[in-house]
């Protein structure tokens, strides 16, 4: 792939990645965990979920340090872009009442971050900050990438509930269902995290 396709594909990858953010908000069933942390952070600081989710990318960058994980234009992209696209989901996708609606909000935004994980990756232009931590850590301890990704959903949910971020029905199924997915949308697109 040259060079322009894959930075056409990175950033086609990290904008649905902010597009599911924002849809999984929307549904208001739950936020993933690390969008509960940026609700968290948001609450806290006072500043709107883009940014704070700017600044967790940040923080989780430091992480990268002791996994010696090197940090690509990608990762730097994804570190700023996918607040700002997740701002802008949430600025056009409306609330919605309906029960059916909310659920396929959620179900569509789980199944869509997996997948933009796995397209963003794939140009090997740097994974971006949450992805380079799992990433890192799956090549430090030899585990599967869902057991890694489902571990760190954990404890980030934790963390961002005590902050005051919204949990619910869809932050458990997203904790249950992103890793097996991702590592489904690796194998299916052809994605090694292992080198």
């Amino acid at each position: 792939m040259r060079t322009t396709g894959r930075v056409i594909v990175l950033l086609a990858g990290l904008a649905l990645y902010g597009m599911a953010i924002g849809l999984m908000i929307r549904s208001e069933l739950g936020a993933s965990p690390w969008d509960v942390l940026a609700q968290g952070v948001s609450r806290r600081v006072g500043l709107t979920f883009g940014i704070a989710a700017i600044l967790v990318s940040v923080a989780v960058l430091v992480c990268w340090i002791p996994l010696r994980v090197r940090p690509g234009w990608g990762t730097l992209a994804n570190a700023v872009l996918v607040g700002l696209f997740a701002d802008a989901t949430l600025a056009l996708v409306a609330p919605t009442g309906v029960w059916l609606q909310r659920t396929g909000l959620l179900v569509g935004g789980v199944v869509l971050l997996a997948f933009a994980t796995a397209v963003y990756l794939r140009p090997g232009l740097g994974p971006g900050p949450r992805d380079g931590l799992f990433t890192g850590l799956v090549r430090r301890t030899g585990l599967p990438v869902w057991a890694v990704r489902g571990s760190l959903e954990v404890v980030v949910l934790v963390v961002g509930w005590l902050l005051g971020g919204t949990v619910g029905i869809g932050t458990v199924v997203f904790a249950a269902a992103v890793g097996p997915l991702v590592h489904v949308f690796l194998g299916w697109l052809r994605v090694d995290v292992q080198h």
